[in-house]
């Protein structure tokens, strides 16, 4: 199986330090849809962990946040892709879950939906948590320097992450293009 996961927000669509709160404020960085269509019609199932504190803070329910994801899933068929399993942690970061990132239960769970091991799998994120939590499983860690990106780059990264500029050079990676 040819899996690849994403961080969602900085990586899929435009992040912001006031959440992304809503289907209007939802908005997909360039280039992203069509990589993951390009991904998925070339056997990649490309699946989303991001954590979504905003639900916990109040900030939007759940029916926002299906709604945003709704409208991913249907950007990327209308590309002719199709995105496969999206999870999110709703949790604060005073919780004390196993699935915020950069604990790695969102990974973990995908890994067991999918039936596979996650060594080497390319998890993709803008943020310091985001490569803990691929480390955490044994998964490549991905840099892009959308989102946050810059930011995280200026700190010390862990050995052997990979810094792309935006998931349509990720995918140009993955696909030789």
């Amino acid at each position: 199986m040819k899996l690849l996961i994403l961080d969602r927000d900085g990586v899929i669509n435009y992040d912001s330090d006031a959440y992304i709160k809503s289907l209007d404020e939802w908005v997909p960085l360039p280039g992203a849809i069509e990589a993951i269509a390009h991904l998925s019609q070339a056997g990649w199932t490309v699946a989303v962990a991001t954590n979504q504190s905003g639900i916990a803070r109040g900030y939007y329910d759940l029916a926002a946040l299906e709604a945003m994801h709704q409208r991913l899933r249907e950007l990327v068929a209308e590309q002719g892709g199709e995105l496969g399993l999206i999870l999110h942690c709703p949790h604060g970061p005073d919780d004390g879950c196993a699935c915020r990132k950069p604990k790695p239960g969102l990974l973990e769970q995908i890994a067991a939906y999918y039936g596979t091991t996650l060594r080497g799998v390319w998890f993709v994120g803008d943020s310091s948590g985001d490569l803990s939590a691929a480390l955490a499983v044994d998964c490549q860690p991905v840099l892009v320097k959308t989102g946050k990106g810059e930011r995280t780059l200026a700190k010390a990264l862990p050995e052997g992450t990979l810094v792309f500029d935006d998931l349509a050079a990720i995918a140009a990676q993955l696909l030789h293009l």
